[in-house]
């Protein structure tokens, strides 16, 4: 079986990655009651304990039963409950479930499967390969766990690690950043320790000069777009954002209220609090960035435009672009709690100033964690893309409408995240943990 190259790691360190993935798991997933562990069904989530036993059930399937050729699972019949592109969303709520308990044996028996079969000596790459990928995936449904817990108003998890501290309040952060034009790889090449498959291959393209924000849009920028009457003013909205709107009944962002005092509200997991005014305004979906931009006089990034910010730096003149292209907005150490808010530990966004230590070299802050953002292309395959071992990951979902999210948010762990990354939802979408920035319109760039 032919797999892609990758990082090669040692079995230590795939195992710890595994252990740590299914750690999280449990933290956000073991405190629900019954009635929680199926949840009201809706587009937009899975019940999670049908996703739970997906979990397993993809480790089962890439990691034993295409790459040790385990003619069973480890689950008889895993596949008929389990399998994401045979099994229709709403039918996941009909199927003859095992509890919770039966779904954590199932996980646990199929990690110690993959443990046992991991060698003394050197791991094999598609050993590594399949270690990580099926770890990734946990990991993505890790994100989509916690805010689930978010759609549905459930409490907060308690999780096992402790958050780091701070950073204390720090408030805005105003203004552009000018970015030279030139040009630039776009996606991931073989330097990246590890590629899913819609990033490849990196390619040239070329980008004219823009102008992008430092920071994203805030709760308190947001808010005075809501009570310009921002929902009610229809020139504001796209034809489909018009339709999406009229539909959403929303004059405010989905977990947004007016309290008794007239002061704007947030509704965190299950509990209400004060709008924080500097963090960046959070589960908005891409017509409601759309609409904000036009009344703004703004524009959404392209991915291209986004990832030029978030990884390249000036020449000496200013006037160009140096040939290097960071891994992380930073440089290329791997991501740290004093870099980015990532990982989940702080359970919710920070001010858009914080973490200073971890600006790109144009000046742009947090281009990797608090909120996924935004941006203006299609997800659409680069030139050359084929579909890695897992074939439904980015295939199926191409010229399907959906939106390019980059840069990760508070809840994406850090080992997944880096300046190639794509994410990609439908516009309509506002239920993951997204914002945006913006861009000057062409003829503002010294904004």
């Amino acid at each position: 079986m032919e797999m892609p190259m990758t990082q090669r790691l040692s079995a230590r360190d795939l195992v710890e990655m595994m252990e740590d993935a299914r750690q999280r798991t449990l933290d956000l997933t073991r405190d629900l009651t019954d009635e929680q562990l199926l949840g009201p069904m809706l587009d937009i989530v899975n019940p999670p304990l049908w996703e739970l036993g997906h979990i397993g059930f993809f480790h089962d399937y890439f990691a034993l039963h295409l790459l040790q050729k385990r003619p069973e699972y480890i689950m008889a019949g895993a596949d008929k409950l389990y399998d994401s592109s045979s099994i229709p969303h709403d039918d996941r709520w009909d199927l003859p479930l095992p509890d919770l308990e039966d779904t954590f044996a199932y996980l646990n028996s199929v990690k110690a499967a993959m443990v046992d079969c991991l060698p003394k000596g050197r791991v094999s790459e598609a050993q590594s390969y399949a270690f990580q990928l099926t770890t990734y995936h946990e990991d993505m449904h890790c994100e989509a766990f916690t805010y689930t817990r978010q759609t549905l108003a459930y409490p907060a998890p308690n999780l096992s690690e402790p958050a780091p501290p701070g950073p204390a309040d720090s408030g805005p952060l105003h203004g552009d950043a000018r970015i030279p034009g030139g040009r630039h790889m776009l996606g991931s090449d073989s330097r990246v320790p590890f590629r899913f498959d819609n990033e490849k291959q990196a390619h040239e393209v070329r980008v004219a000069p823009f102008a992008i924000a430092r920071a994203p849009v805030t709760n308190r920028e947001f808010l005075t777009f809501v009570e310009d009457g921002g929902y009610r003013r229809r020139d504001l909205w796209s034809r489909a954002g018009l339709e999406w709107l009229t539909g959403s009944g929303l004059e405010a962002p989905r977990y947004w209220r007016r309290g008794a005092s007239g002061v704007w509200q947030v509704r965190q997991f299950d509990r209400w609090a004060d709008l924080p005014p500097h963090q960046p305004v959070n589960h908005v979906c891409w017509y409601e960035a759309e609409a904000y931009c036009r009344w703004a006089g703004r524009r959404l990034p392209t991915e291209v435009e986004w990832e030029v910010a978030a990884s390249r730096a000036p020449d000496d003149s200013g006037d160009d672009l140096t040939e290097d292209k960071r891994l992380f907005p930073w440089g290329d150490g791997h991501p740290r709690p004093e870099l980015a808010n990532l990982d989940g530990q702080r359970l919710g966004c920070v001010d858009v100033a914080a973490f200073p230590e971890g600006d790109s070299a144009f000046g742009c802050r947090q281009m990797l964690g608090n909120v996924w953002e935004w941006t203006d292309s299609l997800f659409k395959p680069y030139p050359g893309f084929k579909p890695d071992l897992y074939q439904d990951y980015s295939a199926p979902w191409f010229d399907e409408g959906r939106r390019v999210l980059r840069g990760g948010s508070w809840a994406t762990r850090a080992r997944l995240i880096n300046n190639n990354y794509r994410n990609f939802f439908t516009p309509d979408r506002g239920d993951p943990p997204a914002g945006f920035r913006t861009c000057a319109l062409p003829g503002n760039h010294d904004s």
